[in-house]
């Protein structure tokens, strides 16, 4: 069996092996793959993996030994699965690796948002402590959580246990999400449409998967739903967001922060809109990155392509 892995770099760059994938079948990892060259490196392989690289139908359909993807992450929006499905080709998706890591990093931006930590500390290190007459001083005052109510779009794994880290911070979490709504999961303190949580809430987190439906669904519209104290966090996919709408937001300050570890192009363009927005923080999408993190992820990827060969594929999401 040929595994072809199409951009291994990001979870592997050093020191966390393929080994256990290389046993099971003649597996050759490329560090990064162009489209242009992406027909020619999985031409003869039955399994591929991708984190970041585009299965779009036109390749799917230019692979015809292809009979599994398996997607190095959580979401898998960069593969058309519908075409997949069409040549009875399984993709898989590794659904939980990264829970607390990724709600962890939601709460150091959250926590960053309403500290500036980094910005406190640069001003101390450049000097402007020992400047100032008083034993205290703040670029932008602090702010208190506790009381305040977060609103989560999207309320699996990660959404779940970013409910938990604000509840410990003394906030009250409303969510929106009709597929956990539906499956019975803890409830937070309340639901509500996602038009009245972006209304009503002080902090709004994303954690939902992107898909065709819900593209840019942060739109204008939505972003003038805002009080101008929110704060606007997200780890979870670029494209949920439109970000020259939230650019414009943000400079016309109606909305006082956002904080963002993904983009909808990464790494961004050099004139992104957001790269030179008002209080927007943004880190080069390291929410998933620890090593334990990405160690699980390996592990888990084996799993599903073990299971593949073995004629009991798991974690397929395009049954």
């Amino acid at each position: 069996m040929r595994i072809v892995v199409l951009d291994g770099h990001t979870l592997n760059p050093g020191d966390n092996p393929w080994d256990a994938l290389a046993q099971l079948g003649a597996l050759t990892v490329y560090d990064r793959t162009p489209p242009a060259l992406l027909l020619e490196r999985a031409a003869e392989a039955e399994i591929v993996l991708t984190n970041k690289t585009v299965l779009d139908a036109a390749a799917i359909a230019a692979l015809p030994r292809l009979r599994c993807v398996a997607v190095l992450a959580t979401g898998y929006n960069v593969v058309d699965v519908a075409a997949a499905r069409r040549r009875d080709i399984a993709v898989a998706n590794v659904p939980e690796y990264g829970t607390d890591d990724v709600a962890q990093h939601t709460l150091a931006l959250l926590l960053e948002l309403c500290q500036r930590v980094g910005d406190h500390a640069r001003a101390v290190a450049d000097g402007e402590w020992a400047r100032r007459p008083d034993f205290s001083f703040w670029l932008t005052p602090p702010r208190t959580l506790a009381g305040q109510t977060i609103g989560l779009v999207g309320y699996g794994r990660i959404g779940r246990r970013v409910a938990a880290l604000a509840r410990a911070l003394g906030m009250r979490v409303m969510a929106s999400s009709r597929l956990a709504r539906a499956a019975g999961a803890e409830p937070p303190d309340a639901w509500v449409a996602i038009p009245d949580l972006f209304a009503e809430a002080d902090v709004i987190s994303l954690h939902c998967p992107l898909s065709a439906e819900n593209a840019a669904f942060v739109d204008a519209p939505l972003l003038a739903r805002l009080r101008s104290h929110a704060l606007l966090i997200n780890t979870a996919r670029g494209g949920l967001i439109d970000e020259p709408a939230l650019a414009a937001a943000l400079r016309e300050g109606r909305l006082a922060g956002a904080a963002l570890d993904v983009l909808s192009r990464e790494p961004p363009p050099a004139d992104h809109p957001l790269l030179s927005a008002p209080n927007c923080i943004i880190t080069p999408h390291i929410a998933w990155a620890s090593l334990a993190a990405r160690r699980r992820l390996m592990e888990a990827t084996v799993r599903n392509v073990a299971a593949f060969l073995a004629g009991t594929p798991i974690n397929v999401v395009n049954p």
